[in-house]
């Protein structure tokens, strides 16, 4: 795909997102005016906010692009903020706007007055913003609590007298402007109590805001399994700048595996493919995925490492559990009805048939808003256990 194709499908892209996030903004407004009745001066200051916070991408991806970044995290943080409360609002009064239409169709099937079931517009307003308030409070400090969520398999693939292998699995740490050294620094010591044999990242370490993360590689290098670390690349790499995150990537320790598979101390093989967002971008590694599972060792177990919950058919029997990430389990419900709908499964483990499965983790970091609803972040602890002889 050449530069014009990909900046025609950005602009696209961008035309829907503005066109929607602007439209979101004016049912803000119009609810907003309705039950408070302001006038002309108010109405202007408030547009006046709404438009900067429209925007506030755009200023983000700007300032971060000229080095002050101490304005881009200050947009980032409010930005975002105010776009998971705008989507929290939006879902909740839209609600109570599709019980105003339920009790109108009513009334007139009824014949009868049954407007002293409505809410007031003071009540349509005020009840869903303290309601998205509280969420996005709560959604703060749920995005800063870890959970370790773990998985027990047992197999008759490991070396006799191996017994016990534990691999620990991240995903969507998301660095950038707003996940810094003190949130990796959490996520790390998740990781060394769960005192792994292999490390995995599964896709999207980095954002795609990515100045200024001197010295988090290093921070990462302090993790040292016996086996190693393995990484694959998700969607914000490429949005980051593949070069650059290959490289924040490598200086944290970790074997990038772009269409590769490995022996891992002769106990299991661990494959890896390239997100397929990298194909705009030319930098795509487009590997078979049957053809590199094929390559696999097939009295070893086979751990393939892939950012989407995709199955590739072809693929069927090659490998022994697929590892994901990519959905974030919604990152703020109800948006996770969508990603439920979107992917063979979301979030957790699903067995696929023929002793293969398929684990979807939900994601160490936020993407946007630094909220989570209803989808905490998580590390995942897998526990290869010998079958008894």
């Amino acid at each position: 795909m050449n530069i014009k194709s990909r900046e025609a499908i950005l602009e696209v892209f961008l035309s829907v997102f503005f066109l929607i996030y602007t439209a979101a903004h004016l049912y803000v407004f119009l609810k907003a005016r309705a039950a408070l009745g302001f006038g002309f001066p108010a109405g202007m200051v408030l547009a006046a906010v709404m438009l900067v916070m429209i925007v506030s991408p755009l200023l983000i991806y700007y300032f971060e692009k000229h080095h002050h970044e101490t304005i881009a995290q200050f947009f980032a943080y409010t930005g975002y903020i105010w776009m998971g409360t705008l989507f929290l609002f939006v879902c909740t009064a839209g609600l109570t706007d599709i019980y105003h239409g339920i009790v109108s169709l009513v009334s007139l099937i009824v014949r009868s007055n049954l407007r002293f079931l409505m809410p007031s517009a003071q009540l349509s307003f005020f009840g869903p913003l303290v309601c998205s308030l509280a969420i996005v409070l709560y959604g703060y400090f749920e995005a800063r609590t870890i959970r370790t969520e773990r998985l027990a398999i047992t197999t008759g693939k490991l070396p006799e007298g191996t017994g016990h292998l534990r691999i620990v699995q991240i995903s969507d740490v998301h660095i950038g402007l707003i996940i810094r050294k003190e949130r990796v620094e959490r996520l790390i010591r998740k990781i060394q109590e769960a005192q792994p044999d292999i490390l995995v990242s599964t896709g999207d370490l980095l954002d795609g805001q990515i100045n200024g993360l001197s010295g988090i590689p290093e921070m990462l290098q302090a993790i040292r399994p016996r086996y190693g670390k393995f990484a694959i690349t998700g969607n914000h790499e490429f949005y980051a700048g593949i070069q650059h995150a290959l490289e924040f990537t490598k200086q944290a320790g970790f074997v990038i595996l772009r269409g590769q598979q490995v022996s891992v101390g002769g106990l299991v093989n661990i494959a890896g493919v390239d997100d397929p967002a990298g194909k705009p971008f030319g930098a795509f590694v487009d590997a078979d995925e049957k053809e590199l599972l094929t390559r696999c060792s097939r009295d070893r177990f086979t751990v393939l490492l892939k950012h989407r919950p995709v199955i590739d058919t072809r693929s069927t029997g090659l490998f022994d559990l697929q590892l994901s990430g990519h959905t974030h389990k919604g990152q703020i419900f109800p948006f996770s009805l969508i990603t439920k709908l979107s992917y063979i499964v979301d979030a957790g483990f699903l067995p696929l048939g023929g002793n293969a499965a398929l684990y979807v983790n939900r994601g160490a970091g936020t993407w946007g808003p630094p909220l989570r609803f209803l989808s905490p972040p998580e590390i995942t602890v897998i526990d290869l256990t010998s079958t008894p002889q």
